[in-house]
């Protein structure tokens, strides 16, 4: 048994529970473990005549706890220093070595490289689907744009070339955009891509579609992604554009079409929920990478995590599991 350190023996005596404690209980709990580990334990290095790594539990919980809290390589090892209950999550102890801010960029970069991110998204919504939460008899569409520094101040002395600017209203944006596809029922996420900013967001529909829905739900800048999905058994839910809303004269007609555009933006409306989850749940305010790939990484995971965010009170009811609560 490891031995416990004075600061970790102090924090398992306190009574109150923060937010932070609470929400990693609920994590716990939640997370497909087995799952996750299985996926990356081919690619993880063995002990050898090197360095021994450290427990791959333990840089799984790390990196999943970096990319919750929004935190870089260097600030994570901080964390994990200063933070008893971030400690505790990942099993780690001050008594014992703490992963140093290159063993978990090192971590990340493997996870990028044997390209996992997606393969996580994947054994996630496994997961969901065996608990009968991802149906997958409908899909919403949507994108958003994910800003990115547009300042020249750097070595190369230019933005990044893998982003590009766009205009939305009457704002200039820089940056790339997520797309993604979400189940009709339940509002979680199945499919991701990203691109730069400027791409229309009508070209991804067909790799954002699984091949299993009867129904898609879109607003009106899917305007003519019927022609790019070659199925003919697709029932399409597409938003109308306001300014031909105007342009009717008043009377029932208008007012018909009004209830129908409103019962396709009620359920449009869950695909906006996800993106609330990564950008201000987990922080995802700006790009943390240089280029379309590792972001895309990046994103992947936040999506596959924002899943079991939303789904954590049903899959907790469903294991008879009493929700933490804050003192």
């Amino acid at each position: 048994m490891s031995q416990i350190s004075f600061s970790d023996a102090e924090y398992a005596g306190k009574r109150k529970k923060t937010r932070r404690e609470v929400f990693l209980e609920e994590m716990e709990l939640v997370v497909p473990w087995k799952a996750l580990l299985g996926l990356i334990e081919p690619h993880y290095p063995v002990a050898g005549r090197g360095r021994r790594p450290y427990p791959l539990a333990a840089m799984l919980r790390v990196h999943l706890m970096q990319n919750w809290f929004a935190l870089s390589d260097p600030a994570m090892e901080e964390a994990l220093y200063e933070i008893a209950s971030l400690r505790t999550f990942a099993h780690l102890s001050l008594a014992e070595p703490i992963p140093d801010e290159t063993t978990i960029l090192n971590f990340r970069h493997l996870l990028e490289a044997n390209e996992l991110a997606d393969d996580i998204l994947k054994a996630v919504n496994a997961h969901l689907a065996r608990k009968g939460l991802l149906l997958k008899k409908g899909s919403i569409v949507d994108a958003t744009i994910i800003a990115a520094p547009s300042s020249t101040k750097n070595t190369e002395g230019e933005r990044d070339p893998e982003m590009h600017q766009t205009k939305k209203g009457n704002q200039w944006h820089f940056g790339m955009k997520a797309h993604i596809a979400v189940d009709a029922d339940s509002g979680l996420v199945h499919t991701v891509t990203t691109t730069a900013a400027n791409e229309s967001d009508v070209e991804q529909i067909a790799d954002l579609l699984h091949g299993k829905e009867e129904n898609v739900w879109a607003d009106s800048g899917y305007r003519g992604a019927q022609s790019r999905v070659a199925r003919d058994d697709l029932q399409w839910h597409i938003a109308g554009r306001p300014s031909d809303m105007a342009k009717l004269p008043e009377g029932r007609a208008k007012e018909r079409l009004k209830k129908q555009e409103h019962s396709k933006a009620s359920v449009r409306a869950k695909v906006e929920h996800p993106f609330r989850v990564i950008k201000r749940q987990f922080g995802l305010t700006k790009v943390r990478f240089r280029g379309l790939a590792k972001n895309t990484v990046h994103v992947v995971t936040l999506f596959a995590l924002s899943n079991l965010w939303m789904a954590r009170k049903k899959l907790m009811a469903m294991a008879g599991v009493v929700r933490p609560q804050t003192a």
